[in-house]
């Protein structure tokens, strides 16, 4: 009888034992959980890593989870870090599988005074997805020639494993960037053959020449501008002065917007600023008998040329936010913008205004610098739209260009789109056949360890095989021109068209001319994807985090861009960047 009390005793024992291993256990893996997800709280919502040690979110953490530990300040940097590693590694892996990337890349000055470059990737993944990650966010040291910033780029790209995969660039109209893409392109293609020659590698920002291409026009009422700014600057420097004003407007029942402050490197914050301002001009002269210290009135006909120049600049601001969104769009969309812009310039209603006929004069001297030659990449993205095909860039081109520069540019577009063709037909013989004799081997080693196949297995085997050799001759016809010869596609409403969806749906139709296309289409027309970046750069920099080391800024800032990709987080749509009062 005792020794079977002792054995009871003793079981009981073992498994209090075991279950106290388990809680152990699973207390420890909550906690290292929770740390985790702190960690990915932290970078995605641009925490400071005291944030951990708070005393009421600790009071919070308690209360949700009793046993939980407070973690140091010193430990979530770690975690970060290890969180960053993690994401690196997984976003290495997708990369390795992907055929082609491109790039976009831009600079800019923190306030510590470090010069700092992103280098933002975009591709299509597995399930045909436009993606977008920032794989660099590091520091560049002065001076800030093309040589050192082609340098650090090329490393980058290395240290990625994508430098033999890089599609193209997309960079501003800086000087230095030309020397940048030159010597890039050398790089690249002393190991590797560029599509189209590299015809296609330097990608302007259309964005930026949008911008070169207004702010030259609004250069001809610099005068008008720069009182109407100067205004808006004297009465939100001081609150007294905003109050006198928000007074006045009040007593003429005007809006209830708000003056917004100028930033001289985007024109459409001029135009925000003008078109605001405009709808105070009853306001401005008022505030001038109660403030003898203002000296910057606009007259009567300062604001009839602001009210002409925001009418005609309306549709441009429309356009900049279509190309500049944070959500790009794919490349397919630009070619109806430039046309737009082209025929606005074309059939603007200058009347017998100077400063009108030399605006418009100066924004057409830009429009054909920049997009005067046949602009390839968004004439072949707009074919790779079964909307528009080549039909668009017939009607297009008449209005663009004289009817025998016309006809030349589109047979430019026709033999680029066939040479391109062309190289992913190659490409895929050449993968198809690679494929085919690893096949082979496999067959081979198959049939060495099973001698006693069945018959029909054996032509089972060989029927695949020629179907494999059939599959890798490229037809009579060929898919780019059973495409082109079909009709455009006709949608009710183009806004919820998606061209990359299209083509996923048909790439059993199209198996390589799908490939062209989705590549094509990702191709980014704009840096916007990377300046955004900066905007993170501000926010994570800001004068309690000066001291920020270069590789803890990278880290952040990458990870937070990751992360958000991975947990489905999108940034919230601001109502403007701007600076209202």
């Amino acid at each position: 009888m005792k020794d079977k009390r002792q054995k009871n005793i003793s079981i009981t024992t073992t498994i209090s034992d075991s279950e106290t291993v388990n809680a152990v256990q699973n207390f420890k893996y909550d906690q290292a959980k929770i740390r985790e997800v702190l960690s990915h709280m932290i970078i995605v919502h641009e925490l400071p890593f005291m944030f951990s040690e708070y005393e009421l979110f600790n009071l919070l953490m308690r209360t949700a989870t009793p046993h939980y530990q407070k973690v140091s300040r010193t430990t979530i940097k770690k975690d970060c870090i290890a969180s960053y590693e993690i994401e690196k590694k997984k976003l290495m892996a997708t990369l390795n599988d992907v055929n082609r990337v491109s790039v976009t890349t831009d600079l800019w000055k923190s306030d510590q005074k470090i010069s700092y470059m992103v280098v933002t990737c975009h591709y299509i993944d597995s399930m045909g997805n436009l993606q977008k990650r920032n794989l660099n966010f590091c520091e560049v040291e002065p001076p800030h020639t093309g040589l050192v910033i082609c340098d650090v780029l090329h490393k980058c790209l290395v240290s990625w494993g994508i430098e033999n995969k890089i599609w193209t660039i997309s960079v501003d109209n800086a000087t230095y960037n030309d020397v940048v893409v030159r010597m890039l392109k050398e790089n690249l293609s002393y190991k590797n053959k560029l599509p189209l020659g590299a015809k296609l590698f330097h990608v302007r920002c259309c964005a930026h020449i949008l911008n070169l291409l207004v702010q030259d026009g609004l250069s001809e009422i610099q005068d008008v501008v720069f009182n109407v700014c100067e205004s808006v600057k004297y009465i939100s420097a001081l609150e007294l002065r905003i109050n006198m004003f928000s007074e006045i407007a009040k007593q003429l029942q005007l809006s209830s917007k708000k003056l917004v402050l100028d930033c001289c490197t985007r024109w459409n914050a001029t135009y925000y600023m003008l078109s605001a301002a405009l709808e105070f001009k009853d306001v401005f002269p008022r505030y001038q008998h109660r403030d003898f210290n203002y000296n910057f009135l606009p007259s009567e006909e300062d604001w009839e040329k602001v009210h002409v120049v925001c009418s005609f600049l309306e549709e441009f601001n429309e356009i900049t936010h279509i190309i500049s969104g944070t959500e790009y769009p794919t490349s397919n969309l630009f070619l109806t913008q430039l046309f737009k812009i082209k025929k606005m310039l074309k059939n603007a209603d200058v009347g017998s205004r100077s400063y009108m006929v030399e605006m418009v004069k100066k924004m057409q001297f830009k429009f054909d610098k920049y997009w005067g030659d046949c602009n390839l990449l968004i004439s072949v993205a707009a074919v790779l739209d079964p909307r528009n095909k080549m039909k668009l860039i017939e009607w297009c081109f008449r209005e663009i260009y004289s009817p025998g520069d016309a006809i030349v540019h589109v047979t430019t577009i026709r033999e680029t789109l066939r040479m391109l063709y062309n190289e992913y037909v190659e490409a895929h013989k050449a993968n198809s056949e690679k494929d085919a004799s690893g096949d082979t081997q496999k067959e081979k080693s198959s049939s060495m360890n099973n001698v006693n196949v069945k018959g029909k297995d054996k032509v089972r085997a060989e029927f695949t095989s020629y179907i494999k050799q059939v599959d890798s001759i490229e037809q009579v016809k060929s898919e780019l021109e059973v495409y082109l010869e079909e009709g455009v596609v006709m949608c009710e409403d183009d806004t919820e068209f998606d061209a990359l969806k299209w083509w996923r749906m048909n790439n059993l139709k199209f198996r390589i001319l799908s490939k062209m296309a989705c590549d094509v289409l990702a191709i980014p027309i704009t840096i916007v994807a990377s300046e955004s970046a900066f905007s993170a750069g501000g926010r994570v920099i800001d004068p309690y985090r000066a001291s920020l080391g270069v590789e803890t800024v990278q880290v952040l800032l990458c990870a937070e861009d990751w992360l958000r990709a991975r947990h489905g987080i999108k940034r919230k749509a601001k109502v403007s960047e701007l600076n209202l009062f």
